[in-house]
């Protein structure tokens, strides 16, 4: 993927993002790529946020991943800095290129250009194949996460 760019997502970006959003059993429930009202406010919100990064992967001239980064100072760890990736999807004509690895690989260095300690990331219990794409890139399955919808 030589012509890969990683970049900040703008408001442009938004139909392809939350299309890739919304390209699963899960999303499909959660997301309404018909009313962008809602997503264009959130990314107000993030591009507002300097610890939200919502970035696009772009690959010959399209956006084909996403993922969110955040970085969260902290007191624990000795007042370690740390970040969490969420919303990683790459579009489905893309899986298998290695785009979700490139894209976990820039998550992670940005991490560590922002002095993180430690990158943490959930993944919903049903989405096994997830798993051990984060596992053959080094992530341990070390926690158990609880969500509490509001």
């Amino acid at each position: 993927m030589g012509d890969l760019e990683i970049r900040r997502a703008t408001a442009d970006d938004l139909p392809a993002i939350i299309a890739m959003l919304a390209d699963d059993p899960l999303g499909a429930q959660r997301e309404s790529p018909d009313d962008l009202t809602p997503y264009l406010a959130a990314l107000e919100r993030l591009n507002a946020d300097p610890n939200q990064q919502l970035v696009v992967a772009v690959h010959e001239g399209r956006v084909t991943g996403t993922l969110q980064l955040t970085i969260i100072p902290g007191l624990s760890r000795r007042g370690a800095t740390r970040s969490i990736i969420e919303g990683v999807r790459v579009h489905a004509d893309e899986r298998g290129s290695g785009l979700g690895t490139q894209l976990i690989e820039w998550a992670t260095e940005e991490s560590r250009r922002q002095d993180c300690q430690l990158v943490q990331l959930t993944s919903d219990s049903s989405r096994t194949d997830a798993h051990r794409f984060y596992e053959r890139l080094g992530f341990t399955a070390s926690h158990v996460g609880f969500k509490l919808q509001l």
